[in-house]
């Protein structure tokens, strides 16, 4: 029983320590922008302008998030990026 228990808790552990590195600001350089951003912009109607700003966001904030829409709080950077009109400035 306390084996079990303790193989259970270093596996929540483990994907505890997993889920808060991936994704996050600095995790990529900016020679894995494209790749990241094609992902990301794999879905949208609009994947020329989403390319284009998600590139240039990523390049700043060294950052995508995960998926193809959301999870912006992976990259604070990427996720508080505005328009002068208070938008988001990335997809």
């Amino acid at each position: 029983m306390a084996q079990t228990s303790s193989l259970l808790l270093l596996v929540a552990f483990m994907l505890v320590i997993d889920f808060s590195l991936a994704g996050g600001e600095g995790s990529l350089t900016k020679a894995e922008c494209p790749k990241a951003c094609d992902y990301r912009c794999s879905n949208t109607q609009y994947r020329n302008a989403c390319l284009d700003f998600c590139n240039l966001c990523c390049e700043k904030c060294l950052c995508v998030p995960s998926g193809t829409y959301g999870h912006k709080e992976e990259c604070p950077c990427y996720n508080n990026w505005k328009t002068k009109k208070g938008g988001p400035k990335c997809p």
